[in-house]
This record gives structure tokens, C-alpha cells and sequence, in this order.
């Protein structure tokens, strides 16, 4: 009877230990997986977070805050011609146009000058033009603008061609002027050479 009775007392004593064992088991996989599931979350935000971060890493250039209003160009049928606008800067810096470019002719940033004799001449501006953070510059007929040099074909009323404007950062903006009859002022065109001044509609 004794041995019956120690018996199942052996068997329960064994299967604590088991039982024991086996519950150990499933916390420590409960808190692996718990630990996995947190490493994968954080993988995610992170890898969410670097978009964002790509994406402001781009910075904007020059020309993204420049624009043109009433852009146009003087009509003409060979040599010389001006090309006018409004130039726009909404950013927080100031903007400089370095150059330009268009298919019909070599550009130069003009402005206009006194010279000696105390007449009023163009002149290739030094240090291209200026367009302050959050203000505009305006090209016009008697003052700052853009000169095309030699057309190559005549600038027809009403039909439109690209300028490009190249910015000191790299960057372009392209401004498609229509072209307009205007009969400005005679000036004189200076070049800096004596006897090489050349007459056109400003």
C-alpha cells in the first residue's frame, strides 16, 4: 500500500518539472517574437523616415523660385533685337541671372549708361542681374535687358520664341516671349571699342 501510494506522488513530482520547463519555453518564444515584431516596427519607421529625408535632401534650385510675367521681344527683321519681362523671385534668397541663350540669336544682359559725353548708351552689364529674395527685377525698353546680338531669322509679330535664362546656381528657366512691334527711343549700343557703336530700337 505504502509503494502505491509513494508511486503516483514520484510520477507528479517528475511532471512538475516538465510542466515547468515547457511553460518556460513558450514566455522565452513569446518574448522573441515580441522582440522580433519591435525590431521589424523600428526597421519600418525607419526606413518610412528616409524618404522624407531623401526627398528634403533634394534642395530646390534658383530657377524653381523664378518666374516671368509679360515676358516679349521686339519685333525685327534682321540684326538686333531686346527681349523684356518681369522677373519674379518668391524664395528666401537672392536670385542672379548670369546669362542667356536663344536659338535665334547670341544673347548679353544689357543695362543702360551715361557715357562721357553724357548721352545714354548700352553697355553688357557686369555681374548679370540681380532679382532680391521675395522682390522682382524689371527688363524694359530704357533699362536693364536682354540683348540679342545677331538674329539669324527675322522675329515675326505675334509669333512666340524661348529665351533661357542661366542662373548662378547651374539651373535654367526657359520663358516663352510673343513677339510685339515697338518703336523705342534711338540708343546707342557701346561696345567698348571707339567708332564701333551701333544704332538700334531700344
Amino acid at each position: 500500500m505504502s509503494a502505491r501510494t509513494t508511486h503516483p506522488s514520484s510520477r507528479l513530482a517528475s511532471a512538475r518539472p516538465r510542466r515547468t520547463a515547457l511553460l518556460g519555453a513558450a514566455v522565452t518564444t513569446l518574448a522573441l517574437l515580441a522582440v522580433a515584431g519591435c525590431s521589424a516596427t523600428s526597421a519600418g519607421t525607419s526606413s518610412g523616415a528616409a524618404t522624407p529625408s531623401t526627398a528634403s535632401g533634394s534642395a530646390s534650385t534658383a530657377a524653381d523660385h523664378l518666374t516671368a510675367t509679360d515676358p516679349w521681344i521686339k519685333a525685327a527683321d534682321s540684326g538686333m533685337t531686346a527681349a523684356f519681362a518681369v522677373l519674379h523671385n518668391d524664395g528666401d534668397q537672392d536670385v542672379t541671372v548670369v546669362g542667356a541663350t536663344s536659338d535665334l540669336s547670341p544673347v548679353q544682359i544689357h543695362e543702360m549708361a551715361t557715357d562721357d559725353s553724357g548721352g545714354m548708351v548700352m553697355r553688357e552689364k557686369e555681374g548679370g542681374l540681380t532679382i532680391p529674395a521675395g522682390g522682382e527685377h524689371a527688363l524694359e525698353p530704357g533699362g536693364d535687358h536682354l540683348m540679342l546680338m545677331e538674329l539669324s531669322s527675322p522675329v515675326e509679330p505675334g509669333a512666340e520664341y524661348d529665351v533661357t535664362l542661366e542662373l548662378s546656381d547651374g539651373s535654367t528657366l526657359v520663358v516663352t516671349a510673343p513677339a510685339r512691334t515697338f518703336a523705342g527711343a534711338k540708343e546707342d549700343y557701346d561696345e567698348g571699342h571707339e567708332g564701333h557703336d551701333m544704332s538700334h530700337d531700344g
